[in-house]
């Protein structure tokens, strides 16, 4: 292309000339969101009928195009982009001189050069802020002139007086206006002049404004006699099948339109006053999604040759009529590509700073095609392996729904997944890793907790309206606790595919966005269709999702790695995206789930051990919390852990746990519904150990009553009735570390309590705390007890004697000795090894630039 007529966007020449690749292009003018979300899907819908010919008369569209501008359809041509359409209208119209107002869009002077008219050009002068002299141009006016007017100019982005405009054109029928309105829907409250009078020709386009470049279209209104003259001079099927198809959409998408200025009018206001701080430059004030701006030390080719190099492209103004070479012209971006713009300008310029952008913390976020994949193992394993490399790296998940949490040290309730998280990188748990924690009370509600503390029980329609305040709350707690470290670790929740929950995100692609994090997409191979999912994932993400993607993560794989390449192509040829690391199935990982779905899905399920052991139940409740408090018992040689979902199961067992809930008296109307509650009475009187643990120490009293509905709308239920006690629900909640011991064995305990319930009775206390606190009660023989404290079986001497205890009861001999140290840091260790040794570590590194 000859250097006179070179456009902006050019990014595969630039890439090829440079050899720079990661370029944020600058230089040309499209919507910053993106094509609206629907383009890849209506694409792929229409893919079939790519093998018919296209309409050649665009009917469809053509009335789309008709119903959008408010014109008859004889008044409307579609074509190849607007560029097309201008050269094929200085080909049909006759006209005495083409007078374009400069500068201006490089093709209005050479599609009426090559169509062999008398050009006159008009200046627009800076000192004037580049606004068009109507006044003075209608004065200049000829009978059977051609005026061509950017509405919008490009590469100005002044908008002409419109009043004054309407009176020109008015004043001087015998000219004809070509008005290019390639920019106008950016400009919020104006109107096309589609039709406004019989010699106005417009030019518009959906190139820029939704984004498709690459697809190519845009239409012309003019009269009914030009409008033929064109179509007669044009090709057949100018405009393909799939062009017309995005147009028709693309008309009648109010929403994408809506949201684009929304977007723009904040964005644009923010960049402007940005780069108005810039001393070594000047900006013209623009309506477009673009600025023109003038340096004073250098010219724009030295510029552009600088920023290049930076990963930045600019539109070097030196080849426009009336500009000389300290002009460019910048797009309007992402916030985010805004501001790495102007990190690298104000380094080129070299000069001092003023409002200077703080540099994103380093971060890396781990999601998932879907729940259970490994994300939270994932998470660990990467923090666990950056903090051996010598990184302080910290764990982040901005919303997690989960009845296992766990109380900080400054009473805060965060999520368990997080704690282990946080012990991976070896640092305390802060309720800021976890800033909101929804602990399901019912199918429909939650107990939101944010910051750490419970902020109220909401169903999902006030969850989302409260949504935007969570956001906040998330944004502030990951803020101060990015600022303290130099690499984030985040997870995803679920999959970023929910089409009917994207537009409520606030932990996947939004959280993704705003840390400025690379995305690793975690699938489960183990589950089958993992690269379905893969490629089914990126499908359904919106443009800007797809970018945060880095590459895909292959989970929990049995067999021969190399059998995989295959699959791994054919994924990165539908994504562009590579597979960085197959990590092979764990048959026991050590470390504590996220979460009850591996647990109600046979997570726990083990083999029963070879050798005299015992064997211990835990009763399985719908709204079951804090399941880890029992999960050391899984690695323990002599203890079979299992699952009890009906009272039959209930005869093998020589110990059972009711475990947690986060809605007891809902749980205990299910174990009324089930043969269970009868169950475990009759299991209690055969004289076994039943041990009841925060929800399940109230189910073993004698009644739980709910009178302001924490957890529920029935106020009053009936217990086993096993211990003389009765729980009664507090509007305030419970959270608060404990250590100390128990008295029936002398063993020491810590752990924490997190609850509503106050329970009183008749009870002989077995947790006495350092702090001159107690908690629990027993039966006589102590066979049937209970308290509030969590984690109290991670103590290993505890945990053995209880253990040992009920070996005695079944007529075993004591071990006497810890046979197994709950200690998660091995695991920690073998994990991190393992995701290490089969994850491209060289690209993670790349992706974290660290």
């Amino acid at each position: 292309m000859n250097g006179k007529r070179e456009h902006g966007g050019n990014i595969v020449k630039i890439r090829r000339q440079t050899g720079v690749e990661g370029l944020i292009d600058f230089s040309a003018n499209i919507n910053p969101l993106g094509p609206p979300e629907w383009l890849r899907s209506l694409i792929a819908k229409e893919l079939e009928n790519v093998i018919h010919y296209p309409d050649p008369e665009n009917r469809e569209l053509s009335l789309a195009i008709s119903k959008y501008l408010g014109v008859n359809e004889a008044n409307i041509v579609a074509g190849n982009g607007t560029s097309e359409l201008l050269y094929s209208l200085m080909r049909v119209l006759k006209c005495n001189r083409v007078i374009i107002p400069i500068p201006c869009y490089l093709d209005y002077h050479h599609s009426a050069r090559i169509a062999g008219h008398e050009i006159v050009d008009f200046p627009m002068l800076a000192d004037n802020g580049f606004q068009l002299d109507l006044i003075k141009l209608g004065s200049q006016l000829e009978e059977g002139d051609l005026v061509i007017i950017g509405c919008p100019n490009n590469p100005t982005g002044v908008l002409p007086d419109i009043e004054l405009l309407k009176k020109c054109i008015k004043s001087n029928k015998n000219t004809t206006f070509v008005i290019d309105e390639a920019f106008l829907d950016f400009v919020e409250g104006c109107s096309s002049f589609g039709c406004f009078a019989d010699n106005v020709i417009t030019l518009n386009s959906l190139t820029k404004f939704y984004a498709i470049p690459g697809l190519r279209l845009g239409f012309l209104s003019a009269s009914p006699e030009i409008i033929s003259k064109i179509k007669e001079n044009s090709p057949s099927w100018n405009v393909n099948f799939l062009a017309q198809k995005v147009g028709v959409k693309a008309l009648s998408d109010i929403s994408y339109q809506q949201k684009t200025i929304q977007y723009f009018r904040k964005t644009q206001k923010e960049f402007y006053n940005a780069l108005s701080t810039i001393k070594d430059i000047e900006i013209i004030d623009s309506v477009a999604n673009f600025f023109l701006l003038r340096l004073k030390n250098f010219t724009s080719e030295e510029l552009k040759e600088k920023m290049v190099h930076r990963g930045i492209i600019i539109r070097s103004c030196s080849n426009y009529e009336g500009l000389d070479k300290s002009y460019f012209r910048i797009a309007v971006k992402s916030k985010r590509e805004n501001e790495q713009f102007l990190t690298v300008l104000k380094t080129v310029v070299k000069r001092p700073e003023t409002g200077r952008i703080k540099k994103k913390t380093s971060s890396i976020m781990v999601q998932g095609t879907c729940s259970n994949v490994g994300k939270s193992v994932v998470t660990a394993a990467l923090c666990r392996i950056f903090l051996q490399d010598g990184i302080d790296v910290a764990p982040f998940k901005a919303q997690n729904m989960s009845l296992n949490s766990f109380v900080t040290m400054d009473g805060g309730e965060m999520g368990r997944a997080q704690v282990v998280q946080a012990q991976a990188a070896k640092l305390t748990p802060d309720w800021r890793m976890n800033p909101v924690l929804l602990k399901p009370n019912s199918d429909t509600g939650s107990q939101v907790i944010v910051h750490g503390k419970p902020v109220a029980n909401m169903n999902v329609h006030q969850y989302h309206k409260y949504k935007s305040e969570a956001w906040q709350k998330i944004t502030q707690a990951y803020d101060e606790l990015s600022s303290q470290h130099d690499l984030m670790i985040l997870e995803g929740a679920g999959s970023p595919g929910e089409v009917n929950l994207k537009k409520h995100d606030i932990v996947n692609m939004k959280m993704a966005d705003y840390a400025e994090a690379p995305v690793l997409l975690v699938g489960d191979i183990d589950r089958g269709g993992v690269y379905a999912s893969f490629v089914g994932t990126m499908e359904v993400l919106a443009e800007w999702e797809r970018k945060l993607v880095c590459g895909f993560l292959v989970n929990k794989f049995r067999g021969d790695q190399s059998l995989l390449a295959s699959a791994h192509e054919y994924v990165k040829q539908h994504t562009g995206k590579d597979v960085l690391g197959v990590i092979p199935y764990f048959e026991s990982l050590g470390l504590p789930e996220e979460d009850s779905v591996s647990f109600k899905l046979g997570g726990f399920t083990r083999q029963k051990p070879d050798v005299e052991h015992v064997v211990v139940g835990v009763i399985n409740l719908p709204h079951i919390s804090n399941f880890t408090d029992f999960e050391p018992f899984l690695e323990e040689p002599d203890v079979h852990l299992q699952i009890i979902n009906h009272a039959d199961e209930l005869c093998a067992c020589d110990a059972i746990i009711l475990p947690g809930s986060k809605n007891v008296i809902g749980d205990l109307a299910y174990l009324k519904n089930n043969d269970l509650f009868e169950g475990i009475r009759k299991f209690a009187e055969s004289g076994k150990t039943i041990v009841g643990i925060c929800g399940g120490y109230q189910i073993l009293g004698a009644s739980v009553a709910d009178n302001y509905a924490v957890e529920s709308e029935e106020k009053l239920s009936e217990g086993l009735g096993l211990l003389k006690i009765s729980t009664e629900m507090a509007q305030k909640k419970t959270l608060t570390r404990k250590s100390g011991y128990h008295r029936p064995s002398k063993k020491q305990v810590c752990g924490y309590e997190i609850h509503h319930g106050i329970t009183k009775g008749e009870v002989e206390t077995i947790f006495f705390f350092n702090d001159s606190s107690s908690c629990g009660s027993s039966s006589n023989n102590n066979k049937i007890w209970g308290a509030y404290l969590h984690g109290m079986f991670d103590m290993d001497e505890f945990r053995r004697w209880f253990i040992d205890d009920l070996r005695k009861r079944k007529g075993y001999q004591a071990v006497g000795e810890v046979l197994y140290h709950y200690d998660l840091e091995k695991e920690l260790d073998s994990i991190a090894k393992i995701v290490r040794e089969n994850l491209d570590m060289e690209n993670l590194y790349n992706l974290i630039k660290i």
